[in-house]
């Protein structure tokens, strides 16, 4: 645990459930990798987040749903500080990645998000060769060496199931590819500079069904050596990829429950009205 700890400090739909392997919550044998603590958040005077307090598991995935506007993109981007850049924001409480706290300011923001990758919703290639595009954290992170670059590029394109697909020509402008495989260029691009943590936000939500298919079969073979937070609208998707999931309501977690029993058993009512469409 030190070694992971030293680089951070400086109508109603028809939901089905995808089966997974995950282990109990609580049975002791899966860790807690993120965790947070009556977390409040402001943009200026406005408060939108309330009291959040979650555990989230090591090599899971955990989704994140609610309707628009309900704190759920502000919430995954506390895990990597990227509200940070937000002018006028503030927080009360505490965000713990491996027992440690993430805004404390001995915490080296950049050694953070090079732990904590981030996907966003639309996919933002550099206007690089694809090549480039999956370097561009390791050089920034001082790497120059010719050998290791091309090993970290295969290694993270096969990861982001993009390998055989571009393999032949890494030095074409990653412009030139396809909606869906930009996404999982810019997941490979996240993957190169060797995270624990993968943050997606609706990272398939502008993709058509068949490169949104490719990107949740990534995800859950991604889980294997990572934990996955995704925010998602897609209910289906929610239900195909995750392990637990928590429902966000203006600004609270109202419920956060393992996948299968939050969407065929929910405990709140507003949980049951959201996941069977009768609001949001």
């Amino acid at each position: 645990m030190l070694k992971k700890l030293e680089p951070m400090i400086n109508q109603t739909p028809q939901v089905t459930v995808r089966e997974t392997s995950e282990p109990e919550v609580g049975n002791g044998l899966t860790p807690v990798k993120i965790e947070t603590r009556q977390l409040d958040f402001f943009y200026g005077s406005n408060q939108v987040l309330f009291d959040i307090s979650m555990q989230i598991r090591e090599r899971s995935v955990t989704a994140l749903i609610g309707p628009s506007g309900c704190g759920k993109s502000t919430f995954l981007r506390t895990i990597n500080r990227m509200n940070d850049i937000v002018e006028g924001t503030s927080h009360t409480g505490q965000v713990f990645v491996d027992d440690v706290e993430i805004y404390d300011p001995r915490v080296d923001v950049v050694a953070l998000r090079k732990r904590v990758g981030m996907v966003f919703q639309k996919s933002i290639p550099f206007p690089k060769s694809i090549f480039d595009n999956v370097a561009y954290g390791p050089r920034i992170a001082g790497n120059r060496n010719k050998k290791s670059l091309r090993e970290i590029v295969e290694h993270s394109l096969k990861q982001a199931a993009l390998w055989d697909e571009v393999k032949d020509r890494l030095h074409d402008s990653a412009m030139t590819l396809s909606g869906g495989q930009q996404q999982r260029l810019c997941i490979a691009r996240a993957l190169s500079t060797g995270p624990d943590v993968l943050l997606m936000d609706e990272p398939a939500s502008a993709l058509d069904p068949g490169s949104t298919s490719k990107i949740e079969d990534l995800i859950f073979e991604l889980k294997e050596k990572y934990t996955i937070v995704i925010v998602t609208h897609n209910m289906q998707q929610a239900a195909r990829v995750s392990d637990e999931t928590a429902f966000f309501f203006e600004g609270q977690v109202i419920e956060f429950e393992k996948t299968k029993q939050l969407f065929t058993n929910p405990r709140e009512k507003r949980t049951e009205d959201y996941v069977t469409g009768r609001f949001g």
